[in-house]
């Protein structure tokens, strides 16, 4: 079975639109892996999220935790192994991305951005 890192942008647009993006996720079978941080980041833009999809926030709440079946959360402390190698990839080009380069290294996998 395949492995994907999943951007925060990657679940922010399934929660926006039920469109491709919204369908791979739960139809598609892959382990998706997650960064406990990141729903962090979504709730942040909860508010923007929400206007943009035009659901209420119920709703929101009710998507975001369907989506969270299909991924796998992991804590930033498991990738530490990884950061330097990581931050010496992507680290002068996207400091944030870094976590993202580490979970591809750790998992051996791609990154869907």
């Amino acid at each position: 079975m395949r492995t994907f890192v999943i951007d925060t942008n990657i679940m922010i647009s399934a929660l926006i639109r039920d469109g491709l993006t919204r369908f791979l996720l739960t139809n598609y079978i892959a382990n998706y892996i997650f960064f406990d941080y990141g729903l962090e980041e979504i709730y942040r833009y909860k508010d923007l999220i929400v206007k943009k999809s035009g659901m209420n926030f119920r709703e929101f709440d009710i998507v975001l935790l369907r989506l969270l079946k299909y991924v796998r959360l992991v804590p930033l402390k498991m990738l530490e192994e990884f950061g330097e190698e990581a931050y010496d990839i992507i680290g002068d080009i996207d400091e944030k991305d870094v976590v993202f380069v580490s979970a591809a290294l750790k998992f051996d996998c791609p990154i869907w951005i």
